[in-house]
């Protein structure tokens, strides 16, 4: 009878082995989880067959390995990584680059799964930057989260991010700039390099039952936090290939040169070289909604740089909820929300203290211009708001 090292990988990618186990106990582990009850999910390896993982709810991935096709227990330590020097080592930790690129490179208050670095820099960057929409095939809520990320990086599967519809945690594996890992190649083309970015975003859910369901973009600021990083590199808000198609059944096309040629938003399902059908229908306008803001390409909404400072301040020595040219805070204090600086109850049209401190650690960051001291104020100047407005689709005016 076959027998199997068992193992089991904790959200902290730390390693416990188990021994070995029979193939009745394999039989078993699979029986539970097919239960409609169980929380629990059976993947295989996709490169290994035989080699099962079993993704629990509080984070843990549990490993059965043939004993034929490994001497040893099952990969106890991680994966090889790329040797890096210390400036990579560095701008992996810090999210800087020697790069000139203006996106966003590391995602505010994202959860960093493994060592940040997945890939290189891309084949082609002067081609249309776009997105690429997976579904993990599993459940969401949970721990699940840490236990496919725990996954993906076992197989070497990692994609830029990953998310859970659920619980709004967003994940990321490596900086936006550079290819993730989710795409086969398509030939000698290699997808995950093609355009100036392609950022590649895993969902938990399954292609068959799309996660936008009952799902309300506007009070998942999670997923408000990916969408301001997409538009960061200017990808627009289109899918060049349509929307994905319905899953099982639908019939996607894979068009080469609208890939290489189209930038926006694809599905896995639209990839050439790929055979995968996911995400499943998905309500495309909800994909692409963040708090009512204006999409890129469209009319931009703006804003009176004299109105905001005015705001910033009267509002405060105000009374409580004071309002001095409501429109154009409110507008300000969405981005700050966005940004993750701001609770979205204090977004209310008043420049109040929460505000000026929301703006002010604006302006500390490496987006609004690194400033210090007596410059980081909390009061808008026309090259910190310039910076917030290119991110948030807003323009400022006198």
């Amino acid at each position: 009878m076959p027998l199997y090292h068992a193992a089991v990988i904790h959200p902290d990618q730390s390693v416990t082995y188990h021994g070995t186990i029979d193939e009745r106990h394999l039989k078993v582990a699979r029986a539970i989880a097919a239960l409609p009850s169980a929380a629990r999910h059976i993947v295989e390896h996709p490169r290994h067959p035989g080699s099962v993982f079993v993704l629990r709810e509080n984070g843990d991935l549990d490993w059965y390995q043939p004993v034929h096709t490994a001497s040893a227990p099952p990969e106890i330590r991680l994966p090889a990584r790329p040797v890096r020097t210390e400036s990579r080592r560095r701008a992996a930790a810090t999210g800087t680059a020697a790069t000139q690129d203006p996106g966003t490179l590391w995602i505010g208050q994202a959860i960093r799964y493994g060592d940040g670095v997945i890939g290189g820099p891309m084949d082609t960057p002067g081609n249309p930057p776009r997105v690429v929409h997976h579904t993990t095939e599993s459940p969401a809520g949970g721990k699940y989260l840490e236990a496919v990320a725990s996954y993906l990086i076992k197989v070497a599967a990692e994609p830029h991010l990953i998310y859970c519809p659920v619980t709004d945690r967003v994940g990321q594996f490596g900086p936006l700039h550079h290819s993730a890992r989710a795409l086969r190649n398509d030939g000698s083309r290699r997808t995950n390099r093609e355009g100036r970015v392609c950022i590649q975003i895993e969902v938990l859910g399954r292609a068959a039952t799309p996660w936008t369901t009952e799902w309300d973009p506007r009070d998942k600021p999670g997923w408000q936090r990916i969408l301001t990083a997409i538009r960061s590199w200017d990808v627009p808000d289109l899918w060049p290939a349509g929307p994905p198609v319905i899953y099982p059944g639908g019939s996607p096309a894979r068009s080469r040169s609208v890939w290489q040629s189209k930038g926006g938003h694809f599905g896995h399902c639209h990839v050439p070289g790929n055979d995968h059908g996911d995400p499943g229908a998905l309500d495309t306008a909800k994909v692409l909604s963040v708090r009512a803001q204006p999409r890129p390409g469209g009319r931009s909404r703006q804003v009176s740089l004299a109105h905001v400072v005015a705001a910033a301040t009267t509002d405060p020595p105000g009374p409580g909820g004071h309002q001095t040219h409501p429109a154009d805070v409110r507008t300000v204090e969405d981005a700050l929300v966005t940004e993750g600086l701001l609770e979205p109850r204090y977004a209310d049209g008043s420049f109040g203290t929460k505000t000026v401190e929301a703006y002010a650690a604006w302006q500390r960051s490496e987006a609004g211009g690194s400033y210090r001291g007596r410059d980081a104020d909390g009061t808008p100047g026309r090259d910190s708001l310039t910076r917030l407005g290119k991110r948030h689709a807003f323009t400022v005016i006198p």
